[in-house]
């Protein structure tokens, strides 16, 4: 244990395993180091992989020999007293499967271990504490792979003979290297939670997701009170990897009265915070949908970066849930509008209304693209099976913005009804003298970035056609 060693990271032989020299200060009292220091270590190039639990394995004999397991987490390994011998065997799929890197470890040393590789260790010393940092919880429905540890392929220069070795039956009857299934990342990062599951767009991804392979869990509300954070806290997050927040107060003109704003502001910012805080505590990839109605609608087309600029209390609503989950390591921000789907919407209003008779006075001077959830749900899996880079995405469907009073004359000619029994409104006009929640009149979303992923969503004019046929 070299005394007063610089802080420094090792690459090994299997890739994203890395080996840190820690700095230890000695004196006639003892030592100290830092074992885990964050900031220094992140910028040398470890991996900010946010631990959550610290566990410590005390042995009592030189001996001890533990392993060979792979987890579905990363682990930061150190000694606190003692030395051991590490050894590691790369079992994910894929050419390096098999590697295998050894090394003694003391209190100066400590080993990143990724998610999918072998870690195990022999004590060389009595009273040895082994310590390792993860990054998810103990979970007993998670995907393992474990190698036995006297194979004769990786063959491990153990210095003490397992013959002589202390070793649980469990990992005495681990299987050798040929009949190991490989580790693959995909395999713990396909459970997904979907909140809002008897909305619009919790219908459609709750019939998509299990068709692109996803293991599907949807919640409603009285499964599970987002408002309540209490409740959100203590939901059993171990079996889901993905969170999809498709819940929220949609009332738009409802939001401006006393207990509307309450409500709303309970299920689009308290609601969006809870899962936030949970996404950080237990490793999941956070899916949260946005809407045009954090903006003005006076900048359109609106970019991802614009900064939020909402009129009234459901857009500031949703601005500060969007705030809540933008810290979250890995999130999709999904902004939309003008949803259609299996249920209440405007274009099923308008064919309703088309069919009864009536001739509705409709707005033309809010303008935007109609958003079908079928290329929505479709929008949000590509961006989970390609792995796109965290943030913001816009997703509507695509074609030239139009205005609700052409959506709604379209629905009269496609269901064989006179478009001209619609009538066009001004938005001032249409409100006048009831209480109504100010709108955006340019929701146009720009779809720049989401195109940029190799997603483009059909044109809103065809999904349209489609929609009323299939109605």
């Amino acid at each position: 244990m070299p005394a007063g060693q610089p802080l420094r990271i090792h690459p090994t032989p299997i890739p994203g395993l890395l080996r840190i020299d820690l700095t230890v200060h000695a004196d006639t009292r003892g030592w100290f180091k830092e074992n885990w220091q964050r900031e220094k270590m992140v910028a040398l190039g470890l991996p900010d992989f946010g631990p959550v639990q610290n566990n410590i394995s005390f042995n009592d004999e030189a001996g001890v020999t533990r392993g060979i397991h792979a987890e579905p987490w990363e682990k930061f390994i150190s000694v606190a007293t003692g030395r051991v011998f590490g050894a590691w065997v790369d079992l994910r799929a894929g050419a390096g499967f098999g590697t295998v890197y050894s090394y003694e470890i003391d209190p100066g040393v400590a080993v990143f271990v990724p998610r999918g590789v072998g870690n195990a260790f022999q004590t060389l010393e009595p009273g040895t504490a082994y310590s390792y940092l993860v990054n998810a919880h103990w979970s007993a429905q998670a995907t393992y792979a474990n190698l036995n540890l006297a194979d004769e392929t990786v063959a491990i220069d153990w210095p003490i003979p397992l013959d002589r070795a202390t070793i649980s039956d469990k990992d005495r009857g681990h299987p050798p290297l040929a009949q190991v299934a490989p580790f693959t990342a995909s395999t713990p990062r396909r459970r997904v939670l979907v909140t809002g599951a008897n909305g619009q767009l919790g219908r459609e991804l709750l019939r998509q997701l299990p068709a692109a392979g996803y293991q599907v869990t949807g919640l409603r509300r009285p499964d599970l009170d987002l408002s309540n954070p209490a409740q959100v806290a203590g939901l059993d997050w171990s079996g889901h990897d993905i969170v999809i927040n498709a819940a929220a107060w949609t009332d738009v003109d409802g939001a401006e009265t006393p207990d509307g704003r309450r409500a709303c502001w309970l299920a689009n910012a308290v609601g969006p915070a809870s899962l936030a805080r949970a996404a950080v505590q237990h490793d999941l990839t956070l899916v949260h949908l946005s809407s045009d109605y954090v903006f003005d609608g006076t900048r359109a087309p609106h970019t991802e970066d614009e900064p939020p600029s909402p009129l009234g209390v459901y857009g500031q609503s949703k601005a500060a849930g969007d705030a809540a989950v933008a810290p979250v390591p890995r999130h999709y921000l999904v902004r939309t509008g003008w949803v259609v789907g299996d249920g209440r919407n405007f274009v099923r209003t308008m064919a309703r209304l088309a069919a009864d008779g009536v001739d509705p006075n409709v707005v033309d001077d809010q303008v935007g693209r109609l958003t079908f959830t079928t290329d929505l749900a479709a929008g949000i899996i590509h961006l989970l099976e390609t792995d796109a880079e965290p943030g913001t995405y816009n997703l509507t469907n695509t074609g030239e913005p139009t205005s609700w009073y052409q959506v709604a004359t379209r629905v009269f000619e496609l269901t064989g009804h006179d478009p001209s029994r619609v009538h066009p409104v001004r938005t001032k006009e249409y409100f006048a003298g009831r209480q109504a929640a100010p709108r955006p009149l340019d929701s146009t979303l720009d779809l720049t970035r989401l195109k940029a992923t190799g997603f483009t969503p059909a044109p809103a004019g065809e999904r349209l056609r489609q929609y009323l046929r299939n109605r």
